[in-house]
């Protein structure tokens, strides 16, 4: 009597690049490896847009064919959006794991509170399953490297590495990252013979250089460039950034718990009921 056939691991994909972004194809193709992939994209590049969900418009939802002729989802809201559809059974998919990225682009240190790659993953705990963030740190947007088979072999976009080692970790992950975390996974953008190994890391901080600078549209209109300036970081040993500098791949465990404990003990002795026009209730 044959053994009963394993069940596949079923993993929605997702990213904030869109559904063309060759970081996400390479990451389809790799998690293929391993299990069932659902893929569900934004419909056009929504880098930044955090945590942010569309409400008060309907969403849409269309097939797209992706470079290689597999088709995926395109969603004309955000990647906290795709993930959502899925969850609530639009495409009779029940996700183990979600997968976001890769990403055109680190997110490192503060950066993750602004990507919408890690909160595609960060949905991930409210559904109840783990998730996992990819970015490959590069010098520019996924948008500009549409000639890269005609740039140098440094200048091209090295996503293979980490596509596998995102699949190997997802393996690993789907049993034993705990309750109520993701993790976020950053590249060198390197071969893999480049490559120094990977690491645990913490988050680094983000120092930030902007200048407010006014520009004028072709109309003549007044507007204002406030992201300028490529931001730093403090140099800190085991940190995302560290590991990146050191060619290698960082792995930093992340969670939505956002109470600071040691505060509630430094304001708990504040007079609360004070500020209450009437003192509160007696």
């Amino acid at each position: 009597m044959s053994a009963p056939k394993a069940v596949e691991m079923r993993i929605v994909l997702t990213n904030d690049d869109g559904i063309d972004a060759p970081g996400l194809l390479a990451a389809r193709r790799a998690l293929e490896g391993i299990g069932d992939v659902l893929t569900v994209a934004p419909d056009q590049n929504r880098s930044g847009v955090g945590r942010s969900i569309s409400f008060g418009r309907p969403l849409h939802v269309e097939e797209r064919e992706m470079a290689d002729g597999v088709v995926g989802y395109a969603c004309s809201g955000t990647p906290v959006d795709c993930v959502r559809l899925v969850a609530l059974g639009l495409m009779d998919f029940e996700p183990d794991i979600v997968v976001s990225g890769i990403n055109h682009g680190e997110n490192l240190g503060d950066d993750i509170t602004y990507s919408g790659t890690v909160a595609g993953a960060l949905e991930g705990i409210v559904i109840g399953v783990p998730g996992i963030a990819v970015s490959l740190s590069i010098d520019r947007p996924w948008h500009e490297t549409a000639d890269e088979e005609n740039l140098g072999l440094d200048a091209r976009l090295h996503f293979d590495a980490v596509a596998d080692f995102t699949a190997r970790l997802a393996k690993v992950a789907l049993k034993g990252l705990p309750q109520g975390r993701i993790l976020s996974i950053n590249a060198p953008n390197l071969p893999a013979a480049q490559l120094n190994g990977a690491r645990v890391t913490r988050l680094g901080r983000r120092f930030y250089k902007d200048e407010l600078v006014e520009v004028r549209d072709e109309k003549g209109r007044l507007g204002y460039d406030i992201y300028n300036n490529p931001p730093g970081h403090h140099p800190e040993e085991g940190t995302d950034f560290a590991a990146i500098e050191n060619a290698e791949i960082s792995v930093t465990p992340i969670h939505l718990e956002l109470t600071d404990t040691a505060g509630i003990a430094e304001i708990s002795a504040w007079d609360f009921a004070s500020f209450l026009e009437n003192g509160g209730r007696a």
